[in-house]
């Protein structure tokens, strides 16, 4: 049996898929901030990626109002931090 090291298995993981999503659950609240800003992040109860739906939850109207607006903007700005192409759907509540 061979010996591996940390980051050789946690990279075996992230490309097989089974990290990845957790990683990005995890961290899709930090990448909200620093792509739509503290004003809007602040405004926002909820965010929540599942599969290649982002969810965000909001009890401000205009607000909501003016994120369905963006949507395209959103979801083009999420995934260029994301990285990739990841979030396909954008769904305000």
């Amino acid at each position: 049996m061979s010996q591996k090291s940390i980051g050789e298995v946690l990279q075996q993981l992230m490309k097989q898929g089974r990290l990845s999503n957790g990683l990005l659950t995890a961290k899709i609240e930090d990448i909200w901030l620093e792509t739509m800003g503290k004003t809007i992040a602040g405004y926002t109860d909820s965010i929540r990626l599942q599969g290649n739906t982002l969810f965000i939850t909001t009890s401000v109207a205009p607000l909501k109002q003016e994120l369905r607006y963006q949507k395209t903007l959103i979801i083009q700005r999420m995934n260029e931090a994301l990285g990739k192409s990841i979030i396909q759907e954008l769904i305000i509540r």
